[in-house]
């Protein structure tokens, strides 16, 4: 019992870690990737949007087909040798993406990059599998901390280290990810025993196949459309919060970055402080509504907000969404046996991608139309709506208790 302890800790640390420096790595590019574009694209900006939109989407694309996959993946053959495939995997794409001489093999890294970038569900069944049941919320809530500050320290890196050659975030990208698989090869035991392993099939490892594992129970599938909702309202701070603030309170780019660090350092709070005080005091099922119920009312003030100061005021309201995620996930992995943990994750990530695939085009939409007609907050009032809607399908699917 003395070894396993510190063993687990140890892989549950790793985890952490990794989920942190995939998000690093992937979010070092995002100050670089436009201006290769552009580059590439002969400076000509039209182009170079049209092939970032086409990057996005081939991204979620492959998010879409291959989580499944992989999540089945890991049920049969274990988490730890995916989360390894995973880490080394990303390294040769950024490496791929450094030397890339023109945008067809920049394309090629973004797809490979969708395939490989399956450390998220991965990860959250290794939580699932090592964490009891009562703890698991909180211990999601710190891999979202993990994915937080890996997305609040990455872009002001990679802006960094583009100002002194676009090509170096890509390799400090790679680096990061191949250093991670390496210190995994030495600290990362197997989390799912042999005897819990469920057989990989093709008709269940498609998308479409690992939805029949979320319509398999009412509640798994309510929970699952919650989630929709939620991931679908959380891209208007994606694709229109730059460009609201932008036109809406003339702020800086040093200052929106500041406005979307400041906000991420509020949801790291949420994670990594909140969830579990919050989920032992109200239980899962209250914790989520909450967090449903705070994320609408954030919105609708963000969307409302007239000056800048009301937008600042509105942000730590909106960084309490953060609860949602955490209890939803420690919802659903109670309906699940471990030998499915990874597909039930893959399958999440799946609904993830579907928000991402629809959520750039509508919501960018709303806000060319808002600004039109004088209401540049629609988008964000759109997200609270979306949010109650969310709100009120968790109200009815989830059991109270």
């Amino acid at each position: 019992m003395s070894e396993t302890v510190p063993r687990q800790r140890a892989a549950i640390t790793f985890v952490l870690v990794t989920v942190l420096l995939d998000m690093l790595a992937m979010s070092i590019v995002i100050p670089v990737l436009p201006r290769l574009v552009l580059d590439f694209s002969g400076g000509d900006t039209a182009a170079a949007a049209g092939a970032i939109g086409v990057f996005g989407t081939a991204f979620n694309l492959m998010q879409f087909f291959f989580s499944p996959v992989m999540g089945a993946l890991s049920d049969r053959v274990g988490r730890r040798p995916v989360i390894l495939l995973s880490n080394f995997g990303l390294g040769l794409d950024y490496v791929l993406m450094a030397l890339a001489p023109g945008l067809a093999l920049l394309f090629a890294g973004r797809l490979i990059a969708g395939v490989a970038a399956a450390t998220w569900s991965t990860a959250s069944a290794y939580i699932a599998d090592i964490t009891p049941p009562e703890r698991r919320a909180a211990a999601f809530g710190m891999v979202s901390v993990a994915f937080g500050l890996g997305f609040i320290l990455g872009p002001a890196i990679g802006g960094l280290l583009g100002g002194m050659d676009p090509r170096l975030p890509f390799w400090v990208a790679a680096g990061l990810s191949g250093a991670n698989g390496l210190y995994g090869l030495f600290v990362l035991p197997e989390s799912l025993p042999r005897d819990r392993r469920a057989a990989f099939s093709w008709r269940k490892a498609n998308p479409f196949g690992a939805f029949t594992l979320l319509a398999r129970q009412r509640q798994l599938l309510g929970v699952a459309a919650a989630m929709l909702l939620f991931n679908l309202a959380q891209q208007s701070l994606l694709q229109v919060f730059v460009l609201h603030g932008t036109f809406r309170y003339q702020w800086s780019s040093a200052m929106v970055g500041l406005a979307l660090a400041g906000f991420g350092v509020c949801a790291a709070v949420v994670g990594g402080g909140l969830i579990r005080p919050v989920v032992r005091l109200l239980g899962e099922r209250r914790t989520m509504l909450a967090g449903f119920a705070c994320a609408a009312l954030g919105f609708a003030a963000f969307g409302a907000a007239s000056t800048p100061l009301l937008a600042w005021i509105g942000l730590p309201v909106l960084s309490l969404m953060g609860l949602v995620g955490p209890a939803a996930q420690a919802i659903q992995t109670r309906l699940v046996p471990p030998g499915e943990q990874g597909r039930l994750q893959g399958a999440n990530s799946s609904v993830v991608s579907i928000a991402g695939l629809i959520g750039p085009g509508l919501h960018t939409a709303v806000f060319a139309w808002g600004v039109s007609a004088a209401l540049p907050g629609a988008p964000f009032w759109l997200s609270a709506v979306l949010m109650l809607a969310g709100l009120v399908v968790t109200l009815r699917v989830t059991r109270a208790g």
